[in-house]
């Protein structure tokens, strides 16, 4: 553990197995019902909102149940607060391998899900402006750029927790390159948004596989730790990451 680790430790508690393993739990439950809820409110209540060709279908969905669209909107504010408590448990899980590094991941997803807020609050509007195409089309345009926008933290929170969980010595190698892989998914996808006219986001839709290992990893391995003696020995220097 580096001098600057040492120091940072001093002003947090040091993990221990119980609390890691607590955490787990809290991550893992807490992106399976972000999971649950993303898809009945993305694909379901809302119309499939941030998908290409999306303003029709949520103008029909509206039109089809008023009352549905609002338990969507309230299924992803419920989402961004799931964001917030997933990154105080990825924090704690990972604090062993770098408090430093952890904390600036759980600082972008909460960035990100500061963001989404932001972006949900152009839906309720849309209930009101039903009866316009163009404005419907306008807010679910503002929702798309700014979701976006949030996917570059997101992204970036992915990539740090891919960093961490391959030098933790105690996740399997393939999770953390599949984490990374997932975070430049969602990059590539807002590069793509923003440098190419048209463009659809397609790639996180292939590169999302190491979000889900992650959910499972939390929930049958991280709960499961038996210790956290020579964490830090275990994790694999910089000289020999790959």
């Amino acid at each position: 553990m580096s001098t600057q680790e040492t120091r940072l430790g001093n002003f947090a508690p040091a993990p221990t197995i119980r609390s890691v393993r607590t955490a787990s739990v809290v991550a893992g439950v807490g992106l399976a019902m972000m999971a649950l809820l993303s898809a009945f409110a993305v694909f379901g209540a809302l119309g499939g909102i941030g998908s290409a060709g999306d303003t029709s279908r949520v103008a029909q969905a509206i039109t089809d149940s008023e009352s549905l669209f609002r338990w969507g909107i309230l299924a992803l504010i419920l989402v961004a607060v799931l964001d917030v408590i997933v990154a105080a448990g990825l924090l704690e899980v990972f604090a062993p391998v770098s408090r430093k590094v952890s904390t600036l991941a759980a600082y972008f997803r909460v960035a990100y899900a500061g963001v989404f807020l932001v972006a949900i609050s152009q839906l309720p509007g849309m209930l009101a402006d039903a009866g316009g195409s163009a404005s419907v089309e306008q807010r679910v345009q503002t929702f798309d750029d700014l979701w976006h926008v949030g996917l570059v933290f997101f992204g970036v929170h992915l990539v740090l927790i891919g960093w961490l969980a391959y030098r933790s010595g105690w996740v399997a190698t393939i999770f953390g390159v599949l984490l990374v892989v997932s975070g430049l998914g969602y990059l590539a996808d807002t590069v793509g948004t923003v440098l190419v006219p048209g463009y659809s986001p397609v790639i996180a839709q292939f590169t999302f596989v190491g979000e889900v290992a992650l959910i499972f990893w939390l929930l049958v391995k991280g709960r499961c730790l038996a210790s956290l003696e020579g964490t830090t020995a275990a994790a694999k220097p910089p000289s020999t990451a790959r």
